[in-house]
């Protein structure tokens, strides 16, 4: 059995054929975790996650660009929509945190890659780590894990990251991690520093079409890792600008695989667990 760990279906790109994509999944021996970027995403992923006996869960959270009001497109099309800045409601997303098919709070974190010069940036920065923060508390205070977003913002990240933990002694699992930095993005160094914290990281189909992380995926422990799409996006080779699906997990695992010379059904097993003991499922 396979997991995509990090999958999107619950997005607009999805609204016209969402249950045909998952049961085809599903078909296929994968599995899904729908990742929530707002109020509205998150619950729709709840929806969707209860509609399936198993095999389907969802995570809920305020992704960070969603806290401000803009356009977001990025250089190479992959992204393209309007966000309306919401205020975090802490209630509200602790009552749909609660449902059964929730194993994590996510997506959270901190981007700055869309911040534009023009704008307050100290504020707009203080503001994704308040939130974030808040979004922590509420993971631990329920015994969730978290699915961390972080993009141009690793040195801030780590930071929150140490002081919050320094400040919640005691309330960290000992025997397993308790969140994932999803779509790793830096370096061997970054890596360990994660690990160090009591996280993993995830690899998405970037790995196929870029040998950025091959050095670091040769390496990296058994239990140090997961693998998601990030549906709709990032589709892997032989599917680049094309719509991102969950079945496509089974490219990321191959590229593993092959770096790592482990058979596919190895990975299978290695990633499948790592989910099972990080999401409780």
């Amino acid at each position: 059995m396979f997991i995509d760990t990090h999958a999107h279906i619950n997005f607009n790109a999805f609204k016209n054929d969402a249950d045909e994509i998952i049961r085809k999944s599903l078909n296929d021996n994968v599995w899904m975790i729908l990742v929530g970027s707002e109020y509205k995403t998150s619950k729709r992923g709840l929806d969707i996650a209860n509609k399936y006996q198993k095999g389907v869960y969802s995570a809920v959270g305020i992704h960070p660009i969603h806290l401000e009001e803009s356009s977001i497109k990025d250089n190479e099309g992959e992204y393209n929509f309007s966000t309306r800045g919401e205020i975090f409601n802490y209630d509200m997303y602790e009552k749909l945190a609660k449902f059964e098919k929730v194993v994590a709070i996510g997506e959270i974190g901190l981007d700055y890659y869309y911040i534009k010069l023009s704008e307050n940036t100290n504020l707009i920065k203080s503001k994704q780590k308040e939130i974030f923060l808040k979004q922590l508390e509420l993971a631990r205070n329920l015994n969730l894990p978290v699915i961390i977003h972080c993009r141009q913002a690793h040195d801030d990240l780590i930071n929150a990251l140490k002081v919050f933990k320094k400040n919640h002694k005691g309330n960290f699992p000992s025997d397993r991690p308790w969140g994932v930095i999803h779509c790793f993005s830096g370096d061997e160094d970054l890596a360990w520093q994660y690990f160090s914290l009591g996280l993993i990281i995830s690899f998405t189909g970037i790995i196929t079409f870029s040998s950025n992380w091959d050095n670091l995926i040769r390496k990296i422990p058994f239990e140090k890792f997961l693998i998601e799409t990030d549906t709709p996006y990032l589709a892997p080779e032989p599917f680049r600008g094309k719509r991102n699906e969950p079945i496509l997990v089974k490219y990321v695992a191959k590229r593993i695989a092959e770096i790592k010379h482990l058979t596919l059904e190895k990975v299978e097993k290695i990633t499948f667990e790592n989910a099972k003991i990080l999401f409780n499922i």
